[in-house]
This record gives C-alpha cells, structure tokens and sequence, in this order.
C-alpha cells in the first residue's frame, strides 16, 4: 500500500509499505478514505523530532474492511470515524469519557506502520476507538466527508477547548490560534451558545473563515498588546472562557492573562515550552483544563449529528487537497501558512 513517510526534517515521501493485517481479536483494518495534515504533525516536520523512515498521520475516515473476532462496535463495510487516540474504552478512565488519556491506549501515527496518511490502517482496540457513521455513506458529499473528517480529531479538539473552558450561553469566548483548531473552537464556542467570540488573527483567509464560523471580533495584536487590547473591549475584566488552541508560549501566557477573575483556560495546543504562573492564577481563581481530546465521546454525545443534520461545516477549514502521491506539498503548503489545513483524498467510498 501507499503510505506517507517521514524522511527528516522538512521531507516527506510517498512509500511502499506492507498493508496491515489482523494482529489481535480486538482490531480492525480500515480502508482510508480521507485523511490529512495536522498542525501538530509540523511540529515533528520542521524539527525532525520524530525517527525517520516512519509512517506519519493521525486523522481519518474510511470504510472497515475486515474485523477481529472479538469486535462488536462495527462489521465489514461500515463507514467509519478513527479518532486520533485509541483506547479500550473499558477502564475506567474511558468510562469518565476522557479516553484520551487511556492507559491501555495510545495514538496513531507515534508508532510505525500505524500512520492515518496511508492507503490502509490497523485501528487496535476497535470496540472502545471506532465511531460508526449512520447512512448510506456512497451518498455523502465531498464537502461532507470533509466535516465528518474533521472529527477526527480539529474539530473535536476545538470542542474539547471550548468544553473545557466551560463556554456557556451569553459567554464572551477569546480564540487563541487560527489554525484549524482555533476556527473549530470558535464554531465550537458558537455551538455552545457565546454570544461574543474573540478570534486573536493576523490572517485575513482564516479571518474570513472565524467571521463564517461565528467570531464577532478579531484582534491581530500579540503579546502585551493583546492583552491590553482584549481588556479595553471586555471593560477591563477579561475573558468569561478562553480556547487556547496553539500551545507555543506566548500564545498560552497571552490566554492567562486575558482570562477573567474565576474563568477557565481550555489548552489544547501542544505545549512547547509553556511556564505556568501559579501563584497569579490562584489569586485571580483562574483554572487550567484540557489535554488531548476525547474525540470518541463527542462525536457519540454531539458533533456526528450536528454534522449530519447540517447545523456546523467544519469542513471549511480544509483549504487544499492532495493524494498522497503529493504528500510533500501538503506538508510545506500548511508549513508555509499557504493554507489551512491539507485534506488527503486517498480513495473514495465506493
């Protein structure tokens, strides 16, 4: 099968690799439909903080084309959600509903020859990973296979900031992050009912695309100066609910200190490099939640239906499309801010 292959620092290449099999009575194989390129995959990309010559991706939907003895959640020829983490979904970390952080679990893409940027893909512990879509999936549009690809991991991760920040109707939400994650949680932000969304940008494409998400105001200042700014438009107190959504440390220290006295920071950015002042977040209450995202018990709870039933088309963030014959330019064109996000079509539902 076709696989993307990491090959060092800023080079990818479209590799032969053996296609995967059944290795234990809880796996699935999947037939990848769509997968993509995501903001944390840059991280690896640009450093070379990942071992050459391993397959890479941790986003995709397809149809299952064969099942372990031991999988009831799904059967050959559903179509299929893979969330980022795999998790038993047993433990009683996945029964709180942050299967996420799974003890028994992990994430594709860390370990070789389970990378979403493939032709086909291992999924292990199927019955507590896989979210079965409903439908008649050979109907689905391009533009809905996008949106159902998206919760597979940035439009999830967007909600779990904005869940995390406890957004509430009537709320004041800033955005921090215009990358595909940060527009997810300013839709996210919107879905949970804010009436103000703050999007911190500096990019007129993806300010465009915050407006149609549902931001009301956009700040491009950065650093001491957006801090001064958001407190000038919130009366001086900060934020109700913060979404940081890119992890560098400017990004999470501006968010802290945006946030209002008793508000909640929900961080889903990748933390590189973050120092937390303790002592000033105690005395202003204000909290810290997030982490990976349990991308498995939204989409069951919430974002497959309102994907379905037309309500969010986190699709949009999807600004270029690539085979993974191309996977070098899907790598530099996000690297390069020339798009958002790289969607790969890698074969069709049939």
């Amino acid at each position: 099968m076709k696989a993307a292959i990491f090959k060092g620092a800023g080079a990818m290449a479209c590799e032969e690799r053996p296609t995967p099999t059944i290795q234990d009575p809880g796996d699935a194989v999947i037939r990848v439909v769509r997968a993509c390129v995501c903001g944390s995959d840059l991280w690896w990309y640009r450093d070379g903080g990942k071992p050459a010559g391993t397959q890479a991706g941790h986003e995709a939907i397809g149809v299952v084309e064969r099942v372990g003895g031991d999988v009831t959640v799904a059967k050959e020829g559903d179509f299929v959600i893979v969330p980022f983490p795999f998790s038993c979904g047993e433990c009683p970390v996945c029964r709180a509903g942050f299967e996420s952080s799974c003890p028994r679990g992990g994430y594709f893409g860390d370990d070789d020859g389970m990378g979403c940027q493939a032709e086909y893909l291992r999924v292990p512990h199927a019955n507590g990973t896989l979210v079965v879509v409903p439908g008649d999936a050979s109907t689905f549009s391009d533009e809905l296979l996008a949106s159902l690809l998206t919760l597979s991991d940035v439009m999830s991760t967007g909600y779990h900031a904005a869940a995390s920040a406890e957004v509430k109707p009537g709320d004041t939400a800033v955005v921090f992050g215009d990358g595909a994650v940060g527009l997810c949680g300013v839709l996210s932000a919107r879905l949970r009912g804010a009436e103000r969304i703050i999007a911190m940008s500096r990019h007129a494409d993806r300010q465009a695309i915050a407006r149609e998400f549902g931001a009301t105001d956009i700040v491009a200042e950065r650093g001491d100066e957006a801090v001064a700014r958001v407190m000038e438009m919130t009366g001086g107190y900060g934020a109700d609910a913060v979404l940081e959504c890119v992890g560098s440390a400017q990004s999470n220290d501006t968010a802290m200190k945006v946030a209002r006295a008793g508000a909640i920071v929900g961080r889903v950015g990748l933390p590189h490099g973050v120092e937390v002042d303790v002592p000033g977040l105690f005395y202003r209450n204000v909290g810290l939640r997030g982490g990976p995202a349990p991308v498995r018990t939204y989409d069951l709870e919430r974002l497959v239906g309102e994907v379905l039933d037309g309500t969010i088309d986190p699709g949009r963030v999807f600004t270029s499309e690539y085979t993974l014959d191309d996977i070098q330019e899907a790598y530099a064109a996000m690297d390069e801010r020339r798009t958002v996000k790289s969607l790969l079509r890698v074969s069709e539902v049939r």
